[in-house]
Parts: C-alpha cells; sequence; structure tokens
C-alpha cells in the first residue's frame, strides 16, 4: 500500500536531505555505524513522527534493511 493514500498530505520536517545529514551527524558523533540498517534511526526520531521518516525514505527507493551508507553515500572528501 502506498502510503500517501492512507496518510493525507501534511507538512513533514523529514526531508530526504535532513535524513541524510541526521545520519551523517549520527555516524560523525558514533552513534551509528555505517554498516547499521537504517532502520537504527528510528532510535533517533520520535515514534509518533517515525511514519514521516519512512514515507519519505520510500518516495525515494530507500528499504529500512538498506545500510546507513547506502543513505549518505553521497558525501564528498577533500584532502587533508
Amino acid at each position: 500500500m502506498n502510503l500517501s493514500t492512507k496518510f493525507p498530505v501534511t507538512f513533514s520536517r523529514y526531508s530526504i536531505d535532513f535524513i541524510q545529514e541526521e545520519a551523517r551527524h549520527l555516524v560523525d558523533r558514533g552513534l551509528i555505524s555505517r554498516q547499521q540498517r537504517i532502520s537504527s534511526l528510528c532510535d533517533y526520531i520520535p515514534a509518533r513522527e517515525w511514519i514521516w521518516v519512512e514515507h519519505e525514505l520510500e518516495k525515494f527507493d530507500y528499504l529500512l534493511r538498506d545500510r546507513i551508507s547506502d543513505l549518505i553515500s553521497c558525501e564528498t572528501w577533500s584532502n587533508d
């Protein structure tokens, strides 16, 4: 079932950019690893708002079983 048919369209602050940035922040702080599943983010997002995160991830073809590294793979590195 498509989530957009089940839930009315409302404003959500959980854009894909926001989710990716939060995941990068959690990885940088050592709270999660790049090898963990995307579903591990639910420990850091309020339960009542998790449905909006799932919806946004679904829009961009991410699965909860995918790795965090898949979500934040668009990182750029500069030479030290």
